[in-house]
């Protein structure tokens, strides 16, 4: 029997939610941002109510209603965050999440057909629940000051996404119009690029140019970059002729205005999204834990506490942090056959960021340049090279994260090691 299965399981096993007569029941919720799927059964899986509630406050409020009326302390749901978890953990309750994927998987044990619907995937979160509720972890919520500076990261990402986008576009346009703009200076985004694309948005404009008027208006500019007016005069010239006059130059030049003013706001706004990040970082508890480790500096410490959090239990073991970030190996074995293969289920997030860290530490500390030689001298390819570095920077960052203490070089013992046989 299916009830069976979570004997013995270890840790999480549930506590049931008993109503006013002595019935154990359980609910489960489907939800989204317009309304919402919730079931409630009893221990024999005979559903006792449902309901489709609205995505307000007062559909929330008659959630919570339904759940205390049948004495639910449990709530099976497909994700751990969300306004809807949020408030039923302000409201006193235990939140289960039963991933999308494996909902898809548990619609067989009742039939075969595999058909979506809101009712029946609430129906099928809280029979889970019931039948296998120590398989699941229940939510433990971040604190607010990590909630915070998660939201203040993904929007900086996000930011640099669309600021991407924006790059491209403009490059795309010069491109056609005005190639002798592009590769005038090292970057096409940076301040200088766009001054002198909001002061020469067209080759027309820019034919005005010589070599003293370019040095005046360099200096003008505050330019301190390596390359002199005579350079930059030239590169101009040689550049392939682009379109000069017409409607389309003018077409070119207010597109290439628009962009650049929108390139510069995305440049403001990003730099004062990251002032608020170190802020947010400094004053988090756990803030000198990640800036003390190698090459994390201010960005990438923040990235890496928003997205590890702050609540220990959610990792009780360093094999833990590295599956959810997708630097652990996923291993399938099934009698002689036994096939290692790239994680794909995991917090994308962390594992960027944990990736793009890792990476980067074998500049700053032996142990790291040691584990990544290594690990290519067995044959690895870079990115998979830099998942083994990455798995075990997380055993250094969960034991410094789970004791609460920033990293220390002089405890790290093979680190030590290594420095006294280079000695």
């Amino acid at each position: 029997m299916i009830r069976g299965l979570t004997e013995g399981a270890p840790e999480m096993k549930a506590t049931p939610s008993t109503s006013t007569s002595g019935t154990i029941c359980h609910a489960g919720i489907d939800w989204s941002w317009q309304h919402h799927a919730l079931c409630i059964v009893d221990d024999d899986g005979q559903r006792i109510e449902e309901a489709t509630l609205p995505h307000t406050r007062p559909g929330l409020a008659r959630v919570t209603t339904l759940l205390r009326r049948h004495g639910v302390d449990r709530v099976g749901i497909e994700r751990g965050d969300g306004p809807v978890v949020e408030h039923l953990i302000r409201d006193g309750f235990e939140v289960v999440v039963i991933s999308a994927r494996q909902v898809k998987s548990l619609r067989a044990r009742y039939g075969s057909a595999g058909n979506k619907d809101d009712r029946f995937d609430a129906f099928v979160l809280a029979d889970a629940l019931r039948t296998d509720a120590g398989r699941w972890a229940v939510v433990q919520p971040d604190s607010d000051e990590t909630i915070a500076l998660r939201m203040l990261v993904r929007a900086r990402h996000d930011l640099i996404g669309h600021r991407v986008a924006v790059h491209n576009q403009l490059l795309a346009v010069l491109q056609h119009n005005f190639p002798g703009a592009i590769g005038l200076f090292s970057q096409l985004d940076i301040a200088i690029s766009l001054a002198f694309l909001r002061r020469f948005p067209t080759e027309a404009k820019a034919a005005w140019l010589s070599e003293l008027r370019m040095a005046h208006w360099l200096k003008a500019n505050h330019y301190c970059g390596r390359h002199t007016p005579a350079r930059l005069v030239a590169h101009l010239q040689d550049a392939a002729t682009g379109r000069a006059a017409g409607p389309a130059a003018e077409a070119s030049e207010l597109i290439v205005l628009t962009l650049v003013d929108l390139l510069a706001t995305l440049r403001a706004q990003q730099s004062d999204l990251e002032t608020r990040m170190k802020e947010a970082l400094l004053a988090h508890p756990d803030g000198p834990i990640f800036t003390s480790l190698p090459r994390a500096g201010v960005i990438r410490a923040a990235t890496l506490l928003a997205e590890v959090g702050d609540c220990r239990a959610r990792f009780p073991d360093p094999a833990a942090l590295a599956a959810a970030a997708g630097v652990a190996p996923s291993t399938r074995q099934s009698g002689k056959h036994l096939n290692v293969a790239y994680r794909r289920g995991c917090n994308k997030n962390l594992r960027a960021a944990l990736v793009d860290w890792a990476q980067d530490t074998p500049r700053a500390n032996p142990w790291a340049r040691d584990t990544y030689d290594r690990a290519r001298d067995r044959g690895c390819r870079h990115p998979h090279a830099a998942r083994i570095l990455a798995q075990g920077w997380t055993r250094i960052l969960w034991r410094c994260w789970h004791d609460r203490v920033p990293y220390n070089p002089d405890l790290h013992g093979r680190l030590n090691l290594l420095n006294q046989e280079a000695a």
